[in-house]
């Protein structure tokens, strides 16, 4: 019983005071991080959320009045009625009219997604099975994102989203992120930022979001790629920009391009027995 009103209040209560990342038994959207994902929250919450609990008390009050109206009991004799004019206009202007209110706003979303403004950060994410490779191509920096088993976490941590290298991006900053993948499809997917772009081989998708406020973000593959679907989490810390400068700083130093591909090469030839 107690589970029942725990879902219940969880349905009622507005998506903004729920979890940053995903909780148990959680039903509404992870809170707005990013204007794009206000809007997104808006649109349920205001539009479509009313519009569906409308239609169906009314197609609900419908079905009861008809079950006690038209019984057989009150109606020995059924209706020979074969259609009304009336009726038939209006429930297709209607439903034409409901539509017509909600594509508004709704393209006014698809549009703000597609149209990237220019970006401060451009980010490359390479979906693999089953981890994610970042690179920043304006900063030299490249670096690969494994999730962290369950066992090797530290306490705070979130189980399957907590990865051993993060995304870090600054905060109200433009980010522009490239979309790719190496063997199968995966999805790039953070819910905090109302970001989802498929990740397809031999080709790039474009996404961008703009944080606005501080914190860690978490976000998994939203594509089916095998066994290990599960656990590909994708986390971004954002951070203020002095500390976005610093992380620039070591992460050049961790994480230079020419370093780790002269790592790979080596690594490549002691696969092929060159080097003893």
């Amino acid at each position: 019983m107690h589970k029942l009103i725990l879902n219940i209040l969880l349905f009622i209560t507005p998506t903004c005071l729920l979890a940053e990342q995903p909780k148990d038994w959680q039903l509404g959207f992870q809170k707005a991080a990013s204007s794009g994902m206000e809007d997104i929250v808006w649109f349920h919450d205001y539009m479509l959320v009313p519009i569906i609990t409308a239609i169906t008390a009314f197609v609900l009050f419908l079905v009861i009045y008809a079950c006690i109206r038209f019984r057989a009991s009150r109606n020995p004799v059924a209706s020979q009625t074969s259609h009304n004019t009336f009726i038939e206009v209006l429930w297709t202007l209607i439903p034409c009219l409901i539509l017509i209110i909600m594509a508004v706003p709704s393209f006014k979303i698809l549009y703000e997604q597609d149209e990237i403004p220019p970006a401060d950060v451009t980010i490359k994410a390479v979906g693999y099975q089953w981890y994610w490779g970042y690179e920043y191509p304006d900063e030299n920096i490249i670096f690969e994102s494994y999730m962290i088993e369950e066992k090797d976490l530290e306490p705070g941590q979130p189980r399957l989203l907590t990865v051993d290298n993060e995304i870090v991006v600054p905060v109200n900053k433009v980010v522009k992120v490239l979309i790719t993948a190496n063997d199968v499809l995966h999805a790039w997917a953070l819910p905090s930022f109302g970001v989802k772009r498929d990740a397809v081989p031999g080709r790039i998708n474009e996404t961008w979001f703009k944080a606005d406020r501080i914190g860690t973000f978490y976000g998994q593959c939203s594509e089916l790629c095998g066994i290990k679907h599960a656990f590909m989490p994708i986390t971004v810390n954002v951070v203020s920009e002095k500390e976005y400068d610093q992380w620039l700083e070591e992460a050049k130093q961790k994480f230079a391009k020419e370093e780790i591909s002269l790592k790979n090469k080596v690594v490549k030839k002691i696969l092929e027995g060159e080097i003893n």
